[in-house]
C-alpha cells in the first residue's frame, strides 16, 4: 500500500477539457485516440468498445488511457465506420455539445467526459505506462458524480472555477487508481511501475529529459545523468520502465508538440525545433506516424475538437 500511496502522491494531474455531448447519429470510430486520458460517463443510450464490442451500460464509465487507440461505437450498431481523423474533422456531425446544466444526464443518447493528464513526477504518463487497454468502471457513483461536477464547473464562469476543476480532476485520478487496486486489475503492470520509486537515478533521468526536451538526449548524455555506462543505459531504462529511452523521449517530445500546437501560435517549424527536431520535414513525418494526422491539421481542428 505504501508504494501505491507514493504513486498517487507523485502524480501531476492536469485538466484538459470536459463536455456533455448528445449523439446526432450512430457511428463507430475505428481508432479513437487522444494524448490525454478520457473518462466517459454514459447517461442514456448505448456505447460499446473494443474488438468484442463490450457494452457500457447507462451509469457506467469507459476509461480510455492516453495514447491508446480503441474502437468505440456510439449508439446502436451502425454500418457507419470512421477514423479518428474523420471524427476530429466532422465532430459536429456526430455530436451536439450541450451547455444547458438542466439537461446533463437527461438528454437521450448523451454522455459526459473528462480529459486529463496524470504524470508520474510530471514526466511519465502513468496510465499509458501501464500499457493497459480501455476498460469499464462499474458501480462507482462517487466517480460518476465527479465527472458531472467537472462538466458543470466547466460550463459556468464562477469564482473558483479553475480551483474546483483541478480538485475534482485530481479526485477522479485517485478514484480510478483505487478502483484498479480494489478490483485487482493490472497487478503485474502496477508492480512494474512501483520501480519508479526505488531507484533515484531513474527519477533523475525523467527530470533531466523533461527539462531538456529540446536538447541532446542521446544515450551518451543519459548515461552521464544516471551514472551508468553508455552501453548499459538503454537496458537499464527499459528494465525499469518497459520501454527504451529513445522511444520514451520521442513520445515526450511529440506530446510537448501537441501541447504547443494547442496553446500557442508558434509555427510548426519553431515547435519542431523547440522539441528537439532540427529537420521540420522529419518532425512532421514522425508526428503524423504517431498521431495519425499532420501537425497542421491538429492545430486547425482544435476548435472542432472543442465543439
Amino acid at each position: 500500500m505504501e508504494d501505491y500511496n507514493k504513486v498517487i502522491e507523485s502524480l501531476g494531474v492536469r485538466y484538459i477539457k470536459a463536455k456533455n455531448l448528445v449523439l446526432q447519429q450512430p457511428f463507430t470510430v475505428k481508432n479513437s485516440y487522444d494524448v490525454g486520458n478520457n473518462l466517459i460517463l454514459l447517461h442514456k443510450g448505448r456505447i460499446s468498445f473494443g474488438d468484442e464490442d463490450q457494452a457500457v451500460e447507462e451509469g457506467e464509465m469507459l476509461f480510455i488511457p492516453g495514447g491508446r487507440a480503441t474502437k468505440v461505437t456510439y449508439g446502436e450498431t451502425s454500418n457507419k465506420s470512421i477514423t479518428n481523423d474523420d471524427l476530429i474533422t466532422n465532430k459536429d456531425k456526430f455530436f451536439h455539445s450541450n451547455s444547458n446544466l438542466d439537461l446533463i444526464g437527461d438528454a437521450e443518447e448523451s454522455h459526459s467526459f473528462v480529459s486529463f493528464e496524470a504524470k508520474v513526477f510530471d514526466s511519465v504518463n502513468f496510465f499509458a505506462s501501464l500499457d493497459v487497454p480501455a476498460f469499464l468502471i462499474t458501480g462507482n457513483s462517487k466517480l460518476a458524480n465527479l465527472v458531472i461536477k467537472v462538466v458543470e464547473e466547466s460550463l459556468q464562469e464562477l469564482p473558483g472555477r479553475e480551483r474546483l476543476i483541478t480538485i475534482y480532476t485530481e479526485n477522479i485520478v485517485v478514484e480510478i487508481v483505487r478502483y484498479i487496486l480494489k478490483n485487482k486489475m493490472f497487478v503485474e503492470q502496477l508492480a512494474t511501475n512501483s520501480t519508479y520509486f526505488k531507484d533515484p537515478r531513474l527519477i533523475d533521468l525523467f527530470n533531466y529529459i523533461k527539462e531538456n526536451i529540446g536538447g541532446d538526449l542521446s544515450n551518451k548524455v543519459l548515461s552521464g545523468v544516471a551514472n551508468v555506462s553508455e552501453d548499459y543505459v538503454g537496458q537499464y531504462f527499459k528494465m525499469l520502465t518497459g520501454i527504451n529511452p529513445q522511444d520514451y523521449i520521442e513520445y515526450q517530445r511529440m506530446e510537448r508538440a501537441v501541447f504547443l500546437l494547442r496553446t500557442t501560435k508558434k509555427s510548426i517549424r519553431d515547435i519542431g525545433k523547440e522539441v528537439g527536431y532540427k529537420d521540420t520535414a522529419y518532425f512532421c513525418r514522425r508526428f503524423k506516424m504517431m498521431f495519425g494526422i499532420p501537425a497542421g491539421k491538429m492545430r486547425r481542428r482544435e476548435s472542432a475538437m472543442n465543439i
